[in-house]
């Protein structure tokens, strides 16, 4: 068990004792009996929905309200920081509105991340994914079946490689992107920290929000901005043209790299985790 220190007034330490939760095991078949379960996979499938809803619809909008064909303007609509704000904005209000019945993951990325970490079973992560996906494309039918001919017109809100771009930096994107978001995850819900750093309150799903939002203003030119496989491959099944599906690896690949990445970057670096074990092995010899 670790000790953290806190600063009492007048500089004298105060030992707060901490212990990290169990692992939750690899393959939980009990898991598959509680409705806790159920209602997580639920919240994730509704979240990820109202996720594509909003988001592709403001995709759709922007590009509508440019288009000068249509009578648009250069200046119209809400821009790329309208975007970028639509999505980091609606991540934040579904992560806060499921945190404490799913973890909020609405990103199979995520979940993947937090699997690698041993925060979740692999029966919850593979249901959490096939939920996302599913939300994802419920979603962008909701948008195509209220709005068909602008879905159509203006590409549905598809990720793809932006022309002048090659596969590398796309996927380059891709990897850092979802890296500074799962990282951004780690270190908001991180329950160590929460416990060291009890006088700094932090909402999680504000830098999380904030995460996405960031990382959209950076990507939005070169991919449109993944980070989320299930929010590209929804998007590619409801649009369903070539170049949505020709570049659908990228969306796959590099957030998956990146959330990775940021799961070992968090447990075996700045929480330390090999350390840890290694000392615990020494003092068990």
């Amino acid at each position: 068990m670790a000790k953290d220190l806190d600063v009492q007034e007048g500089g004298a330490p105060a030992a707060r004792d901490y212990k990290d939760p169990p692992p939750a095991p690899l393959l939980d078949m009990e898991e598959l009996g509680k409705w806790s379960l159920y209602r997580a996979v639920i919240a994730e499938f509704v979240a990820t929905l109202l996720f594509l809803y909003v988001s592709v619809l403001t995709v759709i909008g922007y590009k509508a309200q440019t288009d000068a064909t249509a009578g648009g303007v250069d200046c119209g609509g809400v821009g790329i920081l309208g975007i970028a704000w639509a999505f980091g904005g609606m991540i934040f209000v579904l992560v806060y509105c499921t945190a404490g019945i799913s973890g909020g993951h609405i990103n199979p990325a995520v979940t993947v991340g937090l699997f690698l970490a041993r925060k979740v079973s692999l029966v919850r992560t593979v249901l959490y994914i096939v939920a996302q996906c599913l939300g994802a494309i419920c979603g962008c039918g909701l948008v195509k079946a209220f709005q068909s001919s602008y879905y159509t017109r203006y590409g549905g809100g598809a990720n793809e490689l932006a022309d002048g771009y090659n596969k590398g930096t796309g996927l380059g994107a891709e990897i850092i992107g979802t890296f500074v978001l799962v990282y951004t995850v780690f270190s908001a819900t991180d329950p160590k920290r929460s416990a060291r750093d009890s006088h700094v309150p932090v909402l999680a799903p504000l830098p999380i929000g904030f995460a996405v939002f960031m990382v959209h203003l950076a990507t939005i030119p070169i991919t449109g901005t993944g980070i989320n496989p299930a929010r590209s491959f929804g998007a590619a099944v409801i649009y369903n043209k070539e170049k949505a599906w020709d570049d659908q690896w990228i969306f796959w690949v590099g957030p998956m790299i990146g959330a990775a990445a940021a799961a070992l970057y968090h447990q075996f670096i700045l929480r330390a985790a090999a350390i840890k074990a290694l000392n615990s092995f020494r003092s068990s010899a």
